[in-house]
């Protein structure tokens, strides 16, 4: 009798456990354990665990006594959301370093991935393929690393509508054409529109024109984000000798953006908003005012910063006018010789070096990267002036005549035309966004140091170092203020059934290393990069050869009318 009531309980319990165990979910895929989480917000980080089944975030809180495939003690790291870079040139049209590319090392953006970066806004200043939908299948084609979305180029699409007659303003035919081709693009899954007005085409087009192509984005959900009309205290195309007096400034580009937004109703963002050029440092106060005003009104304007002093991907500043080194069948030094022997071309020259020299920074922030004398190398324009006890703008002129004949200014410059006191004010408003405006990097070409140490550099140097920002403040200008912007519905924030695009760094590690001198260099720090369930990055090795990232569709978007 005692064996069949052992026998029957035996069975039962057997049965029971079964049932049980049919009702019970599937383990998770990874549980990552006592991370400092830090879930995009702006919010204080609190201690938690996150479980990730597929690509999915199924559950944040204690779960220690649950099950996993695989479990990630990170050990008091911060865990965050993955980095959106909204100002990418990841993907850029007239260039060679494009993640459509079959080289899969450019696919994988490993100098984005080791940011902490996991999605990439690109096709920006204006600047798109034709076809928004072959660009897209070829990205899905080969695959990408991180995540993508595509915008539709403004100068791309002006110049399809206009030929190569634009240098003038649009009829209404041709602009009916460029809304056209806006419509393609957004029904290929584009978020919006991207201008560079200060490039070619778009520094002919008005802000009538802008403003009607920006409005034909907006039954789509659409954005506008714009690289300014005029790059700080002046356009970069600017000579005062050749152009008179100075078309516009940073505050003139913030008012038309903003004009532009609270026409069409479409978010809209200021892409690198800065104060370049030194006659115009401090008034980084005058724009935010502009911003908030517009913003007390209800105009929905944003805008993006990198956290660097100096502009310019390669760091080709010329102090020289082109129209002084250009000459049919002579190099750069003998045709500035023959133009400054010209009567009357002197005077000119002087106006316009000077002016090169102010909007670069004064001369004690240009300095010299490349050039044949290697003592003028690593030294500012003034210091060399000084050296050879010339004015700085014969200073200048002798960098030319002293260095390679067929290269504009005789070497390779950067001029460093921004304030840390103007790039700090920006960087603690509420509606400015991390982004990079940074390509793919390959070593050996040489880049801007952005290409490898944009967001880290955003928390090691300006939270950590400076104090001007929290940590939480500036991992939330990199996710979730990107991601609402953009209208990404579930990026950017650390919740239960968002995607699982997730960072985890070092807290007390986090530090850029790109220099302008040595810029092909990964941040410390960044431990895990997760893209849709998949690492990237595992204990801060790179994870060769996997592409788990997706061509984001404006179709998903929180604005999108669907």
């Amino acid at each position: 009798m005692k064996n069949q009531i052992f026998f029957f309980y035996l069975v039962f319990g057997l049965f029971f456990s079964g049932i049980l165990s049919a009702q019970q979910p599937d383990p998770f895929d990874l549980i990552i354990t006592n991370g400092r989480i830090m879930d995009g917000s702006g919010n204080p980080w609190f201690y938690g665990d996150i479980a990730i089944r597929g690509e999915r975030i199924v559950e944040i809180g204690a779960l220690s006594h649950t099950h996993a495939r695989k479990t990630l003690d990170v050990k008091g790291s911060i865990v965050c959301p993955g980095f959106i870079d909204i100002h990418s040139h990841a993907d850029d049209t007239y260039g060679r370093n494009n993640i459509r590319s079959d080289n899969p090392i450019l696919r994988a953006a490993h100098n984005m991935v080791m940011q902490g970066v996991t999605t990439l806004v690109v096709n920006h200043d204006g600047r798109s393929p034709d076809s928004i939908e072959e660009q897209r299948k070829q990205m899905e084609r080969g695959g990408v690393g991180p995540n993508v979305a595509l915008m539709v180029g403004h100068n791309s699409i002006r110049r399809r509508a206009m030929g190569d007659d634009y240098q003038r303003l649009a009829t209404p035919q041709e602009i009916e054409k460029m809304k056209m081709f806006i419509a393609e693009g957004m029904e290929a899954g584009a978020y919006g529109l991207s201008a560079g007005l200060e490039y070619v085409p778009g520094r002919w087009s008005n802000t009538e024109e802008v403003i009607e192509l920006v409005a034909s984005v907006k039954p789509y959900g659409g954005v506008y984000i714009v690289h300014e009309r005029y790059s700080g205290s002046d356009p970069m195309w600017y000579l005062p000798s050749r152009d008179g007096q100075s078309p516009g400034n940073a505050i003139d580009n913030i008012s038309e953006v903003i004009k532009v937004a609270e026409s069409t109703g479409v978010p809209s963002c200021a892409t690198h908003i800065k104060v370049k050029g030194a006659d115009l440092w401090g008034a980084s106060t005058t724009l935010v005012n502009l911003v908030n005003r517009a913003r007390a009104r209800g105009v929905e304007v944003w805008a993006d910063q990198y956290p660097y002093t100096t502009s310019g991907t390669d760091g080709n500043t010329v102090l020289l006018p082109d129209w002084a080194l250009e000459l049919e069948g002579k190099n750069k030094q003998e045709a500035l010789q023959y133009h400054l022997s010209l009567p009357g071309n002197r005077a000119k020259f002087d106006q316009d070096v000077l002016r090169e020299i102010e909007r670069r920074g004064g001369p004690e922030n240009v300095v010299v990267f490349e050039h044949p004398v290697e003592a003028y190398v690593g030294k500012s324009l003034s210091t060399i002036a000084q050296e050879t006890n010339l004015s700085m703008i014969d200073a200048a002129i002798h960098l030319q005549m002293s260095g390679d004949p067929k290269r504009d200014g005789g070497g390779r410059m950067r001029g460093f035309s921004m304030s840390e006191q103007d790039i700090e004010f920006l960087a603690q408003q509420p509606w400015v966004i991390t982004a990079s405006d940074a390509g793919l990097g390959l070593p050996f070409s040489p880049v801007h140091a952005r290409f490898y140490g944009t967001f880290p550099r955003k928390i090691a140097h300006y939270a950590k170092t400076r104090g001007v920002i929290s940590m939480e403040h500036a991992v939330r200008s990199a996710t979730s203020l990107p991601a609402q912007f953009m209208g990404f519905s579930d990026r950017g924030l650390l919740r239960e059934g968002n995607v699982a695009d997730i960072l985890v760094f070092d807290p007390e590690k986090i530090q850029d290393k790109a220099t302008f001198f040595e810029p092909h260099q990964y941040p410390e720090g960044i431990e895990q990069v997760i893209v849709n369930g998949t690492f990237l990055v595992e204990n801060g090795k790179l994870v060769q050869e996997t592409f788990p990232g997706k061509v984001l569709h404006i179709s998903d978007s929180r604005r999108n009318p669907k």
